[in-house]
Parts: C-alpha cells; sequence; structure tokens
C-alpha cells in the first residue's frame, strides 16, 4: 500500500507542482463550495493512478488544487463509499494520499439524517465524536509503522480546537449549529424506523454512510481532523417522510452557503 500511496502522491505533485496546507472531502450535494476556490488545476479523478472513482449522484469526481480563504487546500469534490463496492482500504486510499502531498488538517463534510429530536432539516452539526456501525475498520490488516502506529489512539478523533471556533463563527452569523455524535452504517438503504430509535438510543444525533473511514485513517496517520453534517432529513419518528437522494442532495445544495461560509472562515482563523 506504502509503494501505491508514494506514486499516487508523487504522479499529482508532477502534475501539479502544487503542495496543500488542508485537505477537504466534500459530501452528497455540497460539491459547490469548490465554486469559492481560486483554482489551480483540477485533475479527474479517473486520470490519477490508484484513485477510485465516485459513482453515486451528487458527488463530482474531481480533485481540486487551489486557493480558499486565501490557504492553499486539495479538494476531493466527491468521495467514495463502501457500498459502492470499494473495500475500506479503498475509501480511505485518498485520505492517505492528501497526507503524502504535504496537508496537516483535514476537513470533512457529509449529509447525513438526523435522529436528535431537536435537530431541523437543513442544520448543521459539527461532530466531536463517532459509533462505528459499518462491521468493519480500514486498519485491518498488516500495519505499516510509516503510516501510522498498530494500535491508534482514538479518545479525540476531531480536533477540539477547531470546533470550538467554528461554533464561535456560527454564533456570529447565527446559524443553526450542534455539536453532536456521528453514527456510520454502510447503507445503501436509508433506515428503519427501528434502527433510527436504535442508533438514538445507543448515543448518536446524526447517522450517515460515510466520514468514518476517512477519520480513522486521517487520525492513524496524525492528521487532525474538522468534520460537519447536514441535517438533510429527519428519522425515528411515528409517521416518518420517505427519503429520497434526490431529496438529500436537495437539501445539502441549500444548506452548503452556510457551511461554505463556515469552513471558509475556520480556515483563516
Amino acid at each position: 500500500m506504502l509503494q501505491n500511496i508514494k506514486e499516487t502522491a508523487d504522479y499529482i505533485l508532477n502534475k501539479t507542482g502544487f503542495k496543500p496546507e488542508v485537505g477537504i472531502i466534500l459530501g452528497s450535494g455540497l460539491g459547490g463550495l469548490v465554486k469559492q476556490i481560486k483554482i489551480e488545476h483540477e485533475l479527474a479523478y479517473a486520470d490519477i493512478p490508484g484513485f477510485p472513482v465516485s459513482t453515486v449522484k451528487g458527488h463530482g469526481s474531481k480533485l481540486i488544487l487551489g486557493e480558499l480563504g486565501g490557504v492553499k487546500v486539495v479538494a476531493m469534490q466527491g468521495r467514495f463509499h463502501f457500498y459502492e463496492g470499494y473495500s475500506m482500504q479503498e475509501v480511505a486510499f485518498p485520505v492517505r494520499v492528501l497526507k503524502f502531498l504535504g496537508i496537516s488538517k483535514l476537513y470533512l463534510s457529509n449529509a447525513s439524517g438526523g435522529v436528535n429530536q431537536n435537530f431541523k432539516v437543513g442544520d448543521l452539526m459539527i461532530i466531536d465524536d463517532h459509533i462505528n456501525l459499518m462491521g468493519l475498520n480500514p486498519l485491518i490488516g498488516p500495519n505499516d509503522d510509516e503510516l501510522g502506529p498498530r494500535f491508534p489512539d482514538m479518545s479525540a478523533p476531531y480536533d477540539k480546537d477547531m470546533i470550538r471556533k467554528a461554533m464561535q463563527i456560527a454564533h456570529k452569523n447565527q446559524y443553526r449549529c450542534h455539536i453532536g455524535v456521528y453514527a456510520a452504517v454502510t447503507g445503501p438503504c436509508y433506515e428503519t424506523r427501528a434502527e433510527y430509535r436504535y442508533i438514538r438510543t445507543i448515543g448518536a444525533d446524526a447517522v450517515g454512510m460515510s466520514t468514518v473511514p476517512e477519520v480513522i485513517v486521517a487520525r492513524h496517520m496524525g492528521l487532525p481532523c474538522f468534520a460537519i453534517s447536514i441535517i438533510t432529513d429527519l428519522g425515528g419518528t411515528d409517521e416518518p417522510e420517505i427519503i429520497t437522494h434526490d431529496e438529500v442532495v436537495r437539501v445539502a445544495n441549500e444548506a452548503e452557503g452556510r457551511m461554505t461560509v463556515l469552513i471558509t472562515q475556520l480556515l483563516q482563523s
């Protein structure tokens, strides 16, 4: 794996000559943040050796390199999911590549279902912890000490200082924003009513199908992480609404402007 990571990172560096400071991963319907980036280079995933290709509607398939808020960033316009048929290692492979490109922080976003009864559709939720319900871990298998320790600590997967600053930014901009726990499931089905209730009972505030494998790998390599969810639907009620991916993407598109402001101002803080 290490050789593949280095070869992919070398390809990107040789192609662009760009050395980013921060990595950003954009989830369903959230690729619009790219419009705020002063783009210097774009690479299609299909052209990058070793990169998977996103197959999900609402996800782009480009690596964007440029400047956002005065900071050099590399943004993944679209991510990869376990339910697409990729292995956990393949899902998280791009995070390792971003680290070898030189990033010192990782920002992640996603669209998720709210199970906290105080949440409303369109709210923002900053993730301060997670529960892995995916049944697998991207670190299973032989460990390479050059990438990280065999048994990485996960007591604080999300950076407390970035969380504090992000909440200050949200309050200043008068955004409805919560701090909560994200539960990751495999998908691609949306949850049953009983599953939503179970997820709420075990301590989660939102549920989705991504982010956690990427954060595990990032923390394995010592990368500080900041993650934010847009609550695109609510589950676990006695009379649930039918959830569709199109509706999830629509709500995410409507709320992404607030997320973009928050991330941009956080980068500048």
